[in-house]
């Protein structure tokens, strides 16, 4: 029995020793390499080093650069729920340390499932001294460098923000997300068992690139200008949103692009997701009357009329059973082509489109760029293919003449109305004028042209008389800065149901008013677009025009632009 339990303790004894050694031959042979590359992996370091963010600059006319967007390291408060002994005492320590409302708190404590939960963001001095003195297990202080926004709203729909994962989203900091984010390094060496570094690699580690700074043709002035004069003109005109862009004609340059009401970026997640649709490049709307220059312009480049050119008008014309008829319902009898962008006459603009076939009105449409993206340096454009106004029937090209019908966005129309101020060119718009790269090489972005012949510069002459005239005899009175002549046209166009996100044929009551213009009208510095949703006057000549001249009269004097003639 003795032997038998002695066999019984050597058999096993033999069996863990055969087994010990197989182990061993298993690791130190067959995965001798993987083990090896093992045991290096617990002493080498590798690290990814992010790299900083590009600034993004205003410059104003003297060359002064003002920061719109940069990176500022910030303190934020989380806590770890499973950490916490008392929620209801830490709940209440933690309302009066960060100034928020005890239910919102308990609301973050009820991500329980959650390992780390974010109570504030963005702490002060005053609210980073209280958590400490607070000295509560599971709530913790972190740094971590965000992008900062030092002025607000100001040209928010320009700049866009840095949202999650450290990513540009929307306007210049997500199209020029590439250029600003740079590119991560690495740090490599070995580390000791606390997990410090005791050796650096230089031959295995490369240094992050620095995102490159980008200079904007925003001039910060006429930025704010434009925004604070929308702020004011809400009060007086109630309009539910509206937008300015100022633009040089001559090289595509946007001095400043406001709309209101806008948003701050630093904010941003406190926004619904539709806020943060670009109003001036990735919004439709009709534009009205503002088009009937480019429908004049078409006929004249043809050779079918002539600003003199002279018809009758009844103040109607009928198109199959439908009648189209002026503003009021007014007839103007004889009139001239000058007199019909003058007096905004509906019949006038489909008497020189019918001048020209169907087909080569579609030509100059899309010569003038509106069937296509313009290329400006926002994510996200879109354009509209007009695919009503392509099929062919005669009554979209009659309503079309006077912009009703056919739709574009904003920055589409600055480009196109910039043909008439450039001699006949379509210059794609843009608003970043220079990059700075971390090494120090700038990069300067040189105008565009887009194309050279979109109309002939005695088109484009006659054309800016025209408007010209408009400004002085016509509806664009309320635009008018003596001693400068300024060529510009209204706009008021009907709302379609259909773009209210009602399924319902036809125009609703509600206007869209618009006024673009640009001066000096014979040698054109710049042009404004101004356009208003919904405001309570009747027409643009009352809202928008009034709002140009005001914008223009600061810009005039901003840049000291001498008078065209002494009154």
């Amino acid at each position: 029995m003795l032997t038998r339990r002695i066999n019984i303790v050597l058999f096993l004894i033999i069996l863990f020793g055969a087994t010990l050694v197989g182990r061993l031959v298993y690791i130190q042979i067959l995965k001798h390499d993987f083990y090896q590359a093992l045991a290096k992996g617990e002493h080498r370091l590798v690290k990814v080093v992010d790299p900083d963010r590009g600034e993004i600059f205003a410059q104003d006319k003297n060359g002064d650069l003002y920061v719109l967007a940069t990176n500022k390291e910030t303190t934020f408060v989380f806590i770890a729920p499973d950490k916490i002994k008392d929620k209801e005492k830490t709940t209440l320590s933690l309302a009066d340390a960060v100034g928020l409302p005890k239910k919102e708190i308990e609301e973050k404590f009820q991500k329980a499932q959650e390992p780390f939960v974010v109570i504030k963001r963005h702490l002060t001095d005053q609210e980073i001294k209280a958590i400490k003195e607070l000295n509560k297990e599971g709530v913790y202080l972190e740094k971590d460098v965000e992008r900062y926004y030092p002025h607000n709203e100001l040209a928010s729909y320009v700049l866009g923000f840095v949202g999650g994962q450290g990513i540009g989203q929307y306007g210049i900091e997500g199209f020029w997300e590439k250029e600003l984010r740079g590119k991560g390094g690495i740090i490599a060496g070995e580390r000791s068992v606390e997990g410090r570094m005791i050796f650096f690699d230089p031959k295995k580690s490369l240094p992050p690139t620095e995102g490159s700074d980008l200079i904007l043709t925003i001039d910060p002035n006429i930025q704010f200008q434009s925004e604070e004069l929308l702020k004011e003109a809400k009060k007086k005109l109630e309009f539910e949103d509206g937008q300015i862009i100022v633009y040089n004609p001559q090289n595509g340059e946007i001095l400043a692009a406001a709309s209101f009401p806008g948003f701050d970026p630093n904010e941003y997640f406190e926004y619904d997701l539709s806020v943060f649709v670009n109003p001036f490049s990735q919004k439709f709307f009709e534009p009205g009357s503002v088009f009937k220059p480019i429908t004049l312009a078409s006929a004249i480049e043809e050779g079918k009329i002539t600003p003199q050119t002279t018809y009758l008008d009844k103040g109607f014309v009928k198109v199959g059973g439908i009648k189209i008829y002026n503003y009021n319902k007014r007839s103007y009898g004889k009139c001239t082509m000058t007199e019909v962008l003058e007096k905004s006459i509906n019949t006038g603009a489909v008497f020189a489109q019918q001048q020209i076939s169907h087909q080569v009105f579609l030509d100059y449409i899309k010569k003038f760029g509106i069937f296509d993206k313009t290329g400006i340096d926002l994510q996200g454009e879109i354009a509209s293919q007009n695919k009503e106004l392509k099929k062919g029937y005669e009554i979209n090209f009659v309503t079309a003449s006077f912009g009703q019908g056919i739709e574009m966005t904003p920055i589409q129309l600055t480009r196109a109305f910039g043909v008439f101020a450039n001699g006949g060119k379509l210059i794609r718009p843009h608003f970043v004028k220079k990059i700075i790269r971390s090494d120090g090489r700038e990069i300067t972005i040189d105008p565009e042209v887009q194309d050279s012949f979109v109309i002939s510069p005695k088109t484009a002459s006659q054309v800016t008389a025209m408007l010209v005239s408009v400004v002085e005899n016509g509806f664009g009175k309320g635009a008018r800065i003596p001693g400068y002549y300024i060529a510009g046209k209204t706009g008021t166009a009907q709302v379609a149901w259909s773009s209210l996100g009602i399924d319902k044929p036809g125009y609703s009551d509600k206007t869209i008013q618009t006024f673009i213009g640009f001066f000096p009208a014979f040698d054109p510095k710049i042009l404004i677009l101004v356009k208003l949703n919904n405001p309570k006057t009747k027409t643009a000549e009352y809202s928008a025009a009034p709002l140009f001249k005001e914008l223009a009269e600061y810009i005039i004097n901003y840049y000291q632009i001498p008078p065209d003639y002494e009154e």
